[in-house]
């Protein structure tokens, strides 16, 4: 067996990548499609829902698929630095794939609008953190302006490079499948996501990988829904930090692709999200942050509308680990229980 080598080495064909490409590779891609069994009878009984796993990327997110294509894109044009604006994954992903390459990153997130884990990732990695008095869409406006000068290498979702390689994704679930699903279902914030499945979609079904094309639907958090709503939110919030956005880069591109897809944009809100994330870790053993929730929340709204046809297959991604938000999962939890360290406290405490 030929062991995975990366996304760009797996669809060099479909990537813009030559011979003089350095490749950038942590070995992302290649993440569980996993089939919800008991979760799916619970919320969508008609269908058959499966869910692809991004957070068992390296960084924990889907944003290495990207990060990979741009970084190597980057050193192909001997950039010296990268920069990035970010809600927690991108800086993450980021920074890794920066320090892989030896370049010096550079990253502005929003202060206190960041979870912990992702922070530690990226100062891990040896990135410098710049946090800004604002949101992410004024860290990204600032981020655009200075990269403008050449002096530093934009990886963010306006990169071109990212898209492509996050495309990857959508190539993925219809070889893990043997064709795509009838719907794909995902959180929606900056937006460069759905529309880089889309992406990838018409691009298998054009070189005849798979014969149809599936229904593309997102989901916005309720206080962050700019699509939705039809006009930026100035101040976007929701629990769900990862898709906390108020003007989305990709926001035209994430139109296209749900409306030539046949597909929709909606919103659920922070309670619908939080209880998908639980319900995932409790029914399914999947532990992801509050923003992947957003699809599977979504998948319980489309169900309950009857907007599901009986036999559908539906495919939620979830975009990240459930590590990035280590202080929403223990809000979220049962407090540990406290007692002497005997048999006989343990064995009470049980009713035993």
């Amino acid at each position: 067996m030929v062991p995975w080598r990366g996304v760009i080495e797996e669809y060099r064909k479909f990537l813009p990548v030559t011979d003089q490409t350095p490749i950038v590779s942590l070995n992302e891609g290649n993440s569980p499609l996993v089939s919800a069994q008991r979760l799916g009878k619970k919320i969508c009984p008609q269908v058959h829902l499966l869910l692809k796993v991004e957070g068992a990327n390296p960084t924990g997110s889907f944003k290495d698929r990207g990060m990979t294509l741009a970084v190597s894109k980057a050193l192909e044009k001997n950039a010296h630095a990268l920069m990035c604006a970010s809600t927690g994954n991108t800086s993450a992903s980021a920074a890794a794939y920066g320090a892989k390459a030896g370049l010096a990153v550079y990253v502005l997130i929003p202060e206190g609008k960041i979870a912990l884990g992702k922070l530690a990732q990226a100062m891990m990695h040896g990135a410098t953190v710049i946090e800004i008095e604002g949101n992410f869409d004024q860290a990204l406006t600032i981020v655009k302006e200075l990269c403008s000068g050449g002096e530093f290498e934009l990886v963010n979702s306006l990169n071109p490079f990212r898209l492509e390689g996050q495309k990857t994704a959508a190539m993925e679930v219809c070889d893990q499948l043997g064709g795509p699903p009838t719907i794909h279902v995902l959180p929606v914030g900056n937006a460069g996501n759905i529309s880089a499945y889309w992406k990838g979609y018409k691009e298998y079904y054009t070189a005849g990988q798979i014969s149809h094309l599936p229904k593309m639907v997102g989901f916005q958090a309720e206080g962050a829904a700019p699509i939705v709503r039809g006009h930026v939110i100035e101040d976007p919030q929701t629990v769900a930090t990862a898709i906390r956005i108020g003007n989305p880069a990709s926001w035209k591109l994430a139109l296209q692709a749900v409306e030539e897809s046949g597909g929709s944009i909606d919103v659920v809100t922070d309670e619908e999200i939080l209880v998908a994330y639980t319900s995932l870790a409790k029914e399914e053993g999947i532990f992801c942050e509050p923003a992947s929730a957003a699809s599977v929340a979504g998948v319980n709204k489309l169900s309950e509308a009857g907007l599901l046809p009986e036999g559908a297959t539906v495919v939620c991604t979830l975009t990240g680990h459930g590590l990035k938000d280590p202080d929403t999962a223990v809000m979220s939890s049962t407090k540990p229980r406290r007692v002497k360290a005997t048999r006989e406290e343990v064995s009470a405490l049980l009713g035993i």
